[in-house]
């Protein structure tokens, strides 16, 4: 504060302050531009390039360690990049799913569109998130996008994606065929459809729905039918709604995969269980799927399995999706070490992990063995698969052994030996005939009700 004068009182004039010299800047220099990360050139190199594949699906293939192509893809992708209707016929766990998606990436046109350009038919709603997500990895750097729909799940999100537009859409075909009834699906604009595990989808009867779907697309489509095994109504569906189909069939003369060592047991029912516990006990798999046939017999050994072992989760129908998404999601990532599960999972599912298959109940149709058994030994890996049978199952067992042309190994474990089983069909030819048959079963015998004998009576159809 300025100091007053002591006689006149006034005020003195505060002293100037002294001015602050600015410090002179830096010269300024141009700046500095950072190099872009450069990506590394694609090597247009080896068997995918000589497919004329687009730099960049060779750069995702590259990402997704897909270095040599499987028979099935070999064969498959040219001619499917031509636009020629295909049935692809290959044993499971060789590829099928890059088989088709790498053609259906290559082939989409940019520009706007009102609906999808490729649509992917599956089985089961797990099969629609593994089918989705391998698309979505081999589309990298490239503007695909894929929707998967399957029931289960709210419809809304689905109907907002839809809206936002898509390229490809991979779906079950209830929920595919409900987003068509409501209109928020169009399907004019399609050029791909793909039936993959198709004779799967007509067992478990999606005949109607797929037959709908197909008379929606449009005629000009072109149509790619994989799966395992081509079964007479599978070829019915071909020659009806695709034009004039060539088939390649990349199955060996062994259904079963050669990598995967394939044993029984002959077990009383009630004693299953008990041999269940001490063959993981024994064979301490990294991973493994033990197939029930019912959804109540999955939720009930799954439930036993977890008072004795630790890392169990069962998988079946009746569970809801968002249960049957986060134990599939944790299988994958090997944070589960088993799993007990409907066939809901025998159809494509592809765990790398899985070490052992046990048939925990021997599966009625043959090809659902080859399914289940096809979990493990994926692309050249080897496995083990176990199948418990009881006594009155023998025929069953044959039928199996018949189908992929080669005899179960018969195993032993302490405390539980084998049972007589029924006698069952001849032996293949050049086989020697199996150790497994029993003395012949005592002829049924009608059991009288309430004091009568039953009859059988005819009816005039």
């Amino acid at each position: 504060m300025p100091q007053a004068d002591i006689e006149t009182g006034s005020k003195l004039p505060a002293s100037p302050k002294p001015k602050r010299q600015r410090e002179p800047k830096p010269p300024v220099s141009a700046p500095v531009e950072k190099p872009e990360p450069t990506r590394p050139a694609v090597k247009r190199e080896g068997p995918f390039a000589a497919m004329g594949l687009s730099d960049a699906m060779l750069e995702a293939l590259h990402l997704a360690d897909y270095l040599e192509p499987t028979p099935i893809q070999a064969g498959l992708i040219p001619k499917a990049m031509a636009g020629t209707d295909l049935m692809g016929q290959a044993q499971t766990g060789t590829g099928k799913t890059a088989a088709f998606a790498i053609p259906i990436l290559e082939r989409l046109e940019s520009g706007k569109h009102q609906g999808p350009q490729a649509l992917v038919l599956v089985p089961t709603r797990e099969l629609a998130v593994q089918v989705r997500d391998e698309c979505t990895k081999l589309a990298h750097g490239q503007r695909a996008r894929v929707i998967a729909l399957y029931g289960g799940k709210p419809i809304r999100p689905q109907t907002e994606k839809l809206q936002r537009g898509c390229e490809v859409v991979v779906g079950t075909p209830g929920r595919v065929l409900d987003h068509m009834s409501r209109g928020t699906l169009f399907l004019g604009d399609l050029r791909q459809v793909v039936l993959d595990e198709a004779d799967r989808m007509l067992d478990i009867g999606f005949r109607p729905d797929i037959e709908k779907i197909l008379r929606r697309c449009p005629e000009s489509r072109q149509t790619l039918l994989l799966s395992a095994t081509l079964p007479p109504p599978v070829l019915r569906l071909a020659q009806r709604y695709m034009r004039e189909p060539e088939e390649l069939d990349f199955s060996t003369k062994d259904i079963a995969v050669e990598t995967i060592e394939q044993f029984y047991f002959t077990i009383d029912p009630e004693r299953k269980f008990d041999l269940l516990v001490k063959l993981l006990d024994r064979e301490n798999p990294r991973q493994a799927i033990i197939f029930c046939r019912t959804r109540r017999g999955t939720e009930r050994i799954g439930q036993r399995l977890s008072k004795k072992l630790a890392s169990v989760a069962c998988i079946h129908g009746d569970l809801p999706q968002v249960k049957r998404d986060q134990v599939m999601a944790q299988f994958r990532a090997g944070k589960l070490t088993l799993l007990v599960a409907t066939d809901v999972v025998g159809r494509g599912i592809d765990v790398t992990r899985i070490s052992h298959i046990i048939n925990f109940d021997i599966p009625e149709f043959c090809d659902d063995y080859v399914h289940r058994v096809g979990r493990t030994g994926r692309m050249g890996r080897e496995g083990v698969a176990f199948t418990l049978v009881t006594p009155e199952e023998g025929p069953q067992l044959t039928r199996i052994e018949m189908r992929i042309n080669r005899l179960l190994t018969r195993d032993e474990l302490a405390g539980f030996a084998p049972v007589a089983m029924v006698p069952t069909a001849p032996p293949l030819p050049g086989e020697p005939a199996p150790d497994r048959l029993g003395p012949p079963p005592p002829p049924p015998t009608s059991k009288p009700i309430f004091g009568r004998r039953t009859h059988r009576l005819r009816r005039a159809l």
